[in-house]
């Protein structure tokens, strides 16, 4: 089963070459973490961020845990990708809607392009966690939207283009706590306020995604689905161990899941990854894509503490829709 990925060329994108001696469809870059938890001076951890292609070089969102332990979200810009230059405030949320959803906490953001406007989606503190969005055009200024759902969900991950006119958003139900369950769930808006028609996407399975499963980055759209990075959490007798694979899903149902393997694609094992606030967590909040190479570039959060980037290609996805 081979696929073309649908979209833009990206020349810049970062980039390193599959080592010989690597058996596995996803690699590491050698030089990880690419941000490391001090990077900023009120950091304590920088982690489960969302990166996208900016005016010719990258911009993104970054989770930022302070000194003090709280939850926030920073802007960030980078001429390549890897080396950044992060806010040392968080995000402002104007607009007027931030006076009746006051700030509680922000964490695990995803950014999302579409019709000319980035959306961002985070886990919002709003009476437990629930889905926060604002827009942006320039990462300088944030417009707070509505939440998108009542507490408690996160993961939220926007699709790229409108469905059938339509915005649909993957997201995963939750409880007010560490929650120890979790599916995915897709939604559509008319209009990015109302939300409904609520559709069942996939559920937990054996293995590394038996506790609870949850939306990676922006899906990407190929020529046959939806390609999902999503990560999955094994409850282990040391805890919680947080991998991820793929799936790929409907174009036009994207509910509807057409390839799911059982394999996971990265699994923590680095000491990065291993060793942290929290203990063996992969976690992938963002992707850039080359479209014409098919190379894809992998953003994710290690073991809640700092941000680390792996690479594969479309080619190395056909494998693994293959082989497991």
């Amino acid at each position: 089963m081979g696929f073309k990925i649908l979209g833009n060329e990206l020349k810049n994108i970062p980039w390193e070459d599959k080592p010989s001696d690597c058996k596995r469809h996803v690699w590491r870059y050698q030089a990880n973490p690419i941000i490391k938890r001090d990077a900023i001076p009120t950091s304590n951890s920088i982690f489960n961020s969302a990166v996208v292609p900016f005016q010719g070089k990258f911009a993104g969102v970054f989770r930022c845990d302070n000194l003090s332990r709280e939850m926030n979200i920073h802007a960030g810009f980078s001429d390549d990708g890897i080396n950044w230059n992060i806010d040392h405030e968080p995000i402002h949320l104007g607009g007027g809607l931030e006076k009746e959803i006051p700030f509680q906490y922000a964490y695990d953001p995803r950014v999302c392009f579409i019709d000319g406007t980035y959306y961002v989606q985070w886990c919002n503190g709003y009476h437990g966690p629930t889905i926060g969005l604002c827009k942006t055009d320039d990462f300088k200024t944030f417009t707070l939207l509505e939440n998108a759902f009542l507490p408690f969900n996160r993961n939220a991950a926007l699709f790229p283009r409108k469905i059938n006119g339509k915005y649909l958003m993957l997201s995963r139900p939750s409880d007010g706590g560490h929650t120890a369950f979790g599916d995915i769930f897709c939604s559509e808006s008319p209009d990015l306020v109302y939300w409904g028609r609520h559709r069942h996407v996939m559920s937990r399975a054996g293995g590394w995604m038996s506790t609870k499963i949850g939306a990676g980055p922006i899906p990407i759209e190929t020529d046959q689905g939806w390609l999902l990075f999503y990560h999955g959490v094994l409850n282990s007798c040391n805890g919680f161990v947080y991998a991820f694979g793929a799936a790929l899903l409907d174009l036009d149902e994207p509910w509807k899941v057409l390839k799911r393997p059982s394999n996971y694609l990265l699994q923590p094992s680095e000491i990065y990854e291993c060793v942290g606030d929290v203990p063996n967590v992969a976690f992938p909040c963002a992707t850039v894509i080359d479209a014409p190479t098919g190379r894809i570039a992998i953003y994710y959060g290690c073991a809640d503490t700092v941000t680390g980037l792996c690479f594969t290609t479309a080619e190395e996805l056909a494998k693994y829709f293959e082989e497991s």
